[in-house]
């Protein structure tokens, strides 16, 4: 919110944030690979050519999501506690190791 009193006058910072509700999430968890799987899929799927305009682009949207929704696709989430304890024991491990060396 403190944004929004920087960029406009009180009047219409406050105006703004009536109509906008927050969510505050995580900056870093998995949901957020879930959302980046989803938004790779959309661009291979529907995303890979030219698109005219904005009119164009929300109804090739609309029928993308409206067409993976019918077919109830998901996400195959692979990444589990043991391969985030190996994947992190990989990368962290050793700098780890060699802060506690010091």
């Amino acid at each position: 919110p403190g944004a929004l009193y920087k960029a406009y006058p009180p009047e219409e910072a406050r105006r703004i944030l009536n109509k906008l509700e927050f969510h505050y999430t995580p900056k870093h968890a998995s949901w957020l690979n879930m959302a980046e799987i989803e938004i790779g899929v959309m661009s291979k799927q529907c995303l890979d050519r030219r698109i005219p305009d904005m009119d164009t682009l929300k109804r090739e949207l609309s029928a993308w999501a409206l067409k993976r929704n019918e077919k109830k696709e998901t996400i195959n989430w692979m990444f589990d506690v043991d391969a985030a304890r190996s994947k992190l024991n990989k990368a962290y491990g050793k700098l780890i190791k060699s802060t506690n060396q010091n």
